[in-house]
């Protein structure tokens, strides 16, 4: 993975693209071509050329199936991708609202699908297609989502928690943004209303 992670960031789970779908049609469609390039080739010269434009475009491919990756932390997903320049995209775990994956019948049988992630205002949907064993995927989000939350519960009940006090966060926040923040982290579910109270009540002291 070449995107930096932050200070105590950890990845928890790494996956691709399936095979199948990111590269067995290509392929298929690669090996034809070069068959008949290669039997033509020997009267028509020239159809060497696109011959060896095919074999570079197949391991083209296979690279970008290669860098094209999903990543969970116990901060964020991170979205990877890109062979020559790095394109990387990220939804932090507090900002995702749900997670939803779907599979075919070929994906059941294969072991591929697509996972949607529904975040916050702001960030949409997102959906990753042909994702290897998707169930595993949105499984990881979930876990690391509740990991999260346990955690901020434990600092609440030890009286130590910091609403911001993250790995890569800003250390100052005015009230009105705290306020803001663990409204929406009720609101997602990811503090419980008791849990709310207790910080909106620490903030405010």
């Amino acid at each position: 993975m070449r995107t930096q992670l932050q200070k105590d960031e950890k990845v928890t789970l790494l996956t691709r693209r399936h095979w199948f779908p990111s590269l067995f049609l290509r392929m298929l469609f690669y090996i034809v071509v070069l068959l008949l390039c290669l039997t033509y080739a020997p009267t028509h010269k020239y159809l060497y050329i696109p011959a060896a434009f095919v074999v570079l475009l197949a391991i083209y491919r296979i690279y970008e199936r290669k860098y094209n990756i999903w990543a969970v932390t116990n901060l964020r997903v991170i979205d990877e991708s890109g062979v020559f320049k790095l394109f990387s995209k990220e939804s932090p775990l507090d900002k995702i609202n749900n997670v939803s994956y779907s599979q075919g019948l070929l994906g059941r049988i294969l072991g591929y699908g697509n996972v949607a992630i529904q975040t916050a205002a702001g960030y949409g949907t997102t959906t990753y297609v042909g994702v290897e064993n998707p169930r595993r995927l949105k499984d990881t989000i979930t876990t690391m989502q509740e990991n999260q939350r346990k955690d901020m519960s434990m600092n609440i009940s030890g009286g130590g928690y910091t609403l911001f006090q993250q790995p890569g966060s800003p250390t100052h926040h005015s009230l009105a943004d705290e306020l803001e923040h663990i409204h929406s982290l009720k609101e997602r579910g990811i503090l419980t209303e008791e849990e709310y109270h207790r910080i909106k009540e620490r903030l405010l002291k």
